[in-house]
């Protein structure tokens, strides 16, 4: 029967990847949003702080998950993945040249939202094959 703690770690991945995903699915459909946000008169909804806030909280959100995972599998994978996508989406959001070109930044912050989302499920991978043996770095 698997730990509480690895079902959290579990959960708190499936989360990430689902989130970072849709995020990216969000972004490459932002060019269509945004042509047809006059006449639906919902453009105040979607300010650039929206933007900054969901990538603070993508960012810190997956910080903390990778690194308390990496704690345990020591693998530098996922990290990897997260890294460059967080970075992606951190100069969408505040590289202005960028952040007010469509269909570029549209791009960017697809490409990052994968990325975040591609390190979650290898993070989840990585969680699911750990095999606790004399190597392990973490308390049993």
């Amino acid at each position: 029967m698997p730990s509480m703690n690895h079902r959290l770690h579990s959960l708190l991945d499936r989360i990430g990847a689902t989130g970072s995903l849709v995020c990216a699915i969000h972004c490459a459909l932002l060019p269509i949003l945004i042509a047809l946000l006059p006449s639906l008169g919902i453009a105040l909804w979607l300010d650039d702080g929206f933007e900054t806030v969901f990538v603070a909280f993508a960012s810190l959100f997956g910080l903390a998950v990778l690194v308390w995972s990496y704690r345990r599998h020591r693998a530098m994978r996922a990290l990897g993945m997260l890294v460059p996508g967080l970075v992606a989406l951190w100069v969408a959001v505040l590289y202005p040249p960028l952040h007010h070109s469509v269909v570029p930044h549209a791009v960017v912050m697809t490409f990052g939202g994968t990325l975040v989302g591609m390190a979650h499920l290898a993070n989840l991978r990585l969680n699911h094959s750990h095999v606790h043996d004399a190597a392990c770095a973490h308390s049993h």
